[in-house]
């Protein structure tokens, strides 16, 4: 099948005008982010991919965020001027909170005259929180993002105040089951509940061009990750332990590493490589476009995603999933969940590196199996396409304005 004809039947399968729940009323939206889009984000680019696909539709919309204005944010993208950072989740969150940070809100929600507000991590301290307090509002939707290995302090301590203030949510939309057993310990009773996965520009990656010098050979691979190197729970030190192992079976080959901390990830080579030899076999691309990242994708001859834990879908499995790449990652339960349970990708013990070496190797070595799971990731990817995955967020608009 070729390329123009799966994407036409890509099209077809969901509508070439959606379902429409909504029956063709526009409406005026308002999503409230709790983080700042001067840094990116999985929940940043989910919010900014999602608002795209509805003014695509039709739909107005307005974007809250905390932070400063960037020159390349769109201009329906509005900042409060404040953030400060936190850790969260065992990253670095910026966040706003504090001083008139809830009268701006509420008064950006009062003044948008909105149909609906959807808020995206509505438990977290800063603005995606605020609005909760309003006794009259329109219809608020809360996206829940987050899971945890081990349910955090924090939301112990402060969970009569959250089963309180999120009643005021009408309908809430959960990003995968892990981030459903998170939040529901401090939901209350009686709010309707959806699981509905995020959402990708399937196309952008499915017909994204090889990048010549990122390509691999049989004999000289190209093996890629893409994550925070710094942050451990992205499992950076696994990648590093595995590539150290591939290079025994396949000397010649590549490991290109995207994403921020390169400082932190030439220290960790330092540390696990003792004779030094891996170093002259990664190569750090740094902070790339969109497009570049399609490419990346694209070209690589297997994609590893070793992350150990507090990931709570994987979008990084379903863009490579659609751009034609083999994909290896660690059996965490968003990951099983995001590949059908291993059938799209090939799934290796969390945090054992030396699986890891294997899952890849054997891809390497038989490339009738990494086509067939390539065929697999690309079929699984049609259930993240934004046009399907935004006519189920309708429908919950739907429900919630009924």
């Amino acid at each position: 099948m070729t390329v123009h004809n799966e994407a036409r039947r890509d099209r077809h399968d969901i509508g070439e005008e959606g379902l429409d729940p909504l029956h063709g009323r526009k409406l005026r939206i308002g999503i409230i982010s709790p983080y700042s889009f001067e840094i990116p984000g999985g929940v940043q680019f989910h919010i900014r991919d999602f608002a795209q696909e509805l003014i695509a539709r039709g739909h107005t919309v307005e974007v809250l965020a905390p932070g400063r204005r960037t020159r390349d944010m769109p201009l329906w993208v509005h900042t409060n001027d404040s953030s400060f950072s936190l850790p969260y989740n065992g990253s670095v969150a910026q966040l706003s909170y504090f001083g008139f940070v809830g009268m701006r809100t509420r008064m950006w929600v009062r003044q948008g005259h909105f149909d609906i507000v959807h808020l995206h991590e509505p438990e977290a301290p800063s603005l995606s929180h605020k609005p909760l307090a309003m006794l009259r509002h329109p219809p608020f939707i809360g996206t829940f993002h987050a899971a945890f290995d081990r349910y955090p302090l924090a939301l112990r301590v402060f969970e009569r105040y959250l089963h309180r203030y999120m009643s005021s949510l009408s309908q809430a939309i959960f990003v995968s089951p892990a981030s459903q057993t998170t939040a529901q310990r401090y939901l209350p009773q009686g709010i309707e509940t959806h699981i509905i996965p995020n959402g990708i520009n399937r196309a952008e990656f499915f017909h994204a061009a090889p990048r010549r010098q990122w390509e691999g050979t049989h004999d000289a691979p190209t093996i890629g990750f893409l994550g925070r190197m710094g942050e451990p729970r992205k499992g950076f030190p696994v990648f590093v332990q595995a590539a150290l192992r591939i290079l025994e079976h396949y000397p010649k080959a590549r490991f290109l590493c995207v994403g921020d901390g390169q400082s932190e990830g030439r220290k960790t080579i330092a540390t696990l490589d003792a004779g030094g030899s891996l170093s002259r076999h990664v190569e750090f691309l740094g902070r790339i476009s969109d497009e570049d990242k399609a490419r990346f994708y694209r070209s690589l001859s297997v994609y590893v995603a070793p992350q150990t834990g507090g990931e709570s879908f994987g979008i990084v499995l379903t863009e490579a999933m659609a751009a034609g790449c083999a994909v290896v990652a660690s059996d965490l339960e968003a990951f099983s969940m995001v590949s059908d349970g291993g059938s799209a990708a090939k799934l290796f013990s969390n945090a054992d590196p030396d699986r890891c070496a294997q899952a890849v190797c054997s891809l390497l070595a038989d490339e009738s199996k990494r086509k067939r799971l390539q065929q697999a990731g690309r079929e699984r990817s049609r259930e993240y396409d934004w046009h399907a995955v935004a006519d189920k967020v309708l429908a919950v608009y739907a429900r919630a304005l009924s």
